[in-house]
């Protein structure tokens, strides 16, 4: 039975769309914000879910938003290299169907992990002006990109080639098995222990997990 295409596509056609996207939506936020003075990432970040800027179509719009050059070219170059082996193993529809889904549930565990955080803050707060600063914090929590999806990529790269071989900074040969597990604990180690940090690690976590959970679930469906 075949399961992708019967060439190999160094840029299938999802993934090629996907960054023409992420491209297109780049170039439209400077864009806007130069000519305009608009910020469009005061609507298409994922906001905190309580704040007065969150909205449900931000679990997705604020997969193709990106904060700087390094940040759109590493994620795009990422899901370039360990995507398109996926996509053409797997075909486009279900590719884009995984890319969808790791990215949303990256989203969820963000917000999940926000939201606890938030009531755990509250429960030690002492007075109005403590609550009051809070809120103005999360309200502004934000985050952007599509490194939820791309960590969801690599953990079905790890997954579905574990013993292929990834170089580290081109020179050095790491299992793939191997390079997406230590993503993964430095991650989980950063998540909480960095709780301050730009960099939103919950959601790569997130973007694994769902990635894990749905390609355990199409396994047994297969069997």
């Amino acid at each position: 039975m075949q399961i992708g295409p019967a060439r190999y596509q160094v840029l299938p056609p999802v993934i090629k769309n996907l960054i023409i996207i992420n491209i297109l939506f780049f170039f439209a936020t400077f864009t806007v914000n130069n000519t305009f003075g608009v910020d469009l990432s005061e609507y298409l970040a994922l906001f905190f879910p309580m704040s007065d800027n969150f909205y449900p179509y931000q679990f997705v719009t604020s997969m193709f938003m990106h904060a700087n050059i390094s940040h759109i070219f590493f994620n795009l170059f990422t899901l370039w290299m360990f995507g398109s082996p996926m996509e053409n193993r797997w075909g486009s529809k279900k590719f884009l169907i995984y890319y969808m889904i790791t990215g949303i549930g990256a989203g969820i565990l963000y917000e999940l992990v926000n939201v606890i955080e938030y009531y755990q803050y509250m429960g030690e707060a002492v007075n109005q002006a403590d609550v009051n600063y809070l809120n103005s914090v999360f309200n502004e929590l934000r985050v952007v990109g599509a490194s939820g999806a791309v960590y969801g990529v690599l953990l079905a790269m790890g997954m579905t080639y574990p013993n292929n071989t990834v170089y580290l900074y081109f020179a050095i040969p790491v299992k793939i098995k191997y390079f997406v597990l230590v993503l993964g604990i430095l991650e989980f180690y950063n998540g909480f222990n960095n709780p301050g940090s730009s960099v939103a690690h919950f959601a790569h976590l997130g973007g694994m997990l769902f990635g894990f959970l749905l390609i355990r679930y199409w396994n047994k469906r297969r069997y």
